[in-house]
């Protein structure tokens, strides 16, 4: 176990959500903190929270130059950076026949080119250090669902991503970690229920496949993952087991959705024939709102 006491720790989109969670929790174990990401306000508030020097730069994990600028200036802050956690994120809703093409192509460019710059930036630092890397995924990197292509697609591969760069890490004495969450209560996840065509679909899903779990939870097993340096950041835990099974589990939700996918595709082409598709595919909650005004 890693003790937080001291650990220099970056994060991505840590203004809201599992982001800012996260920080409240891990500067409160004694780690010191960089909080990059949009809504500079929304990044003091939770700097101003955290205490212990924390501090917040603006930067967006698309812009690749404005990303290594900041993990300069974090980096010259802190005196270095044990632990980076790529967690900004974006979610749209739609069907890829009627999707606007360039909401989705932003999913991709956020969840997981947003998650390749900002390890790439911090890498040599965390190389220094021999620490650790969390990616944070989401539980539909291994269950692909309905009008969620891009976001599915985005969080495959940025465990993809985690997952060679760990095998590239091993030998360095760098550990990678993935994160595996599943409908935590955060802006992003309200904005997914109050989309006009999303709106109690989640209902419809089997068991503890559509539960909420609070933001709390996935700021504990932040900290957990960071403190054991973890493979898997799994909320809720039976998670663990799906990631084993997913081969299997997959194609039976597949299955078992039929009618609901149906239904949820007239849905999104009534939706698309009134609001058009850019304003359909809208990336979703507050964090959305955030990318859509740069």
């Amino acid at each position: 176990m890693t003790s937080l006491a001291g650990q220099k720790i970056l994060i991505t989109g840590a203004a809201r959500g599992i982001g800012a969670e996260s920080a409240r929790r891990l500067a409160a174990r004694g780690a010191q903190l960089a909080l990059v990401g949009l809504e500079p306000e929304e990044l003091e508030r939770v700097a101003t929270q955290c205490g212990g020097g924390s501090f917040a730069i603006e930067a967006d994990v698309t812009d690749r130059k404005g990303l290594e600028q900041a993990v300069e200036e974090a980096v010259e802050r802190l005196g270095g950076i044990d632990c980076v956690v790529a967690n900004a994120g974006v979610a749209s809703a739609g069907f890829v026949r009627n999707i606007d093409p360039d909401a989705f192509e932003r999913v991709i460019e956020v969840n997981l080119l947003g998650v390749w710059r900002t390890v790439r930036a911090a890498l040599p630092h965390v190389l220094r250090s021999r620490g650790y890397v969390l990616v944070i995924a989401s539980s539909a990197a291994a269950l692909h669902g309905p009008g969620m292509a891009p976001y599915a697609a985005s969080k495959a591969g940025a465990e993809a991503f985690a997952n060679s760069l760990r095998s590239e890490l091993r030998h360095h004495g760098v550990d990678v970690g993935v994160g595996y969450l599943l409908w935590i209560g955060t802006d992003m996840v309200a904005g997914v229920d109050a989309h006009p065509a999303m709106a109690g679909f989640r209902a419809k899903l089997p068991g503890p496949f559509k539960t909420t779990h609070p933001v709390s939870k996935a700021g504990d097993a932040v900290v957990d993952g960071i403190e054991n340096r973890r493979r898997w950041v799994t909320v809720p835990q039976w998670l663990r087991g799906l990631l084993v099974l997913r081969g299997a589990i997959g194609p039976l939700l597949e299955a078992g959705s039929r009618k609901e996918t149906q239904e949820l595709d007239e849905l999104m082409e009534r939706n698309v024939t009134e609001r058009g598709a850019e304003e359909a595919s809208a990336l979703v909650g507050a964090g959305g709102a955030a990318d859509r005004s740069r």
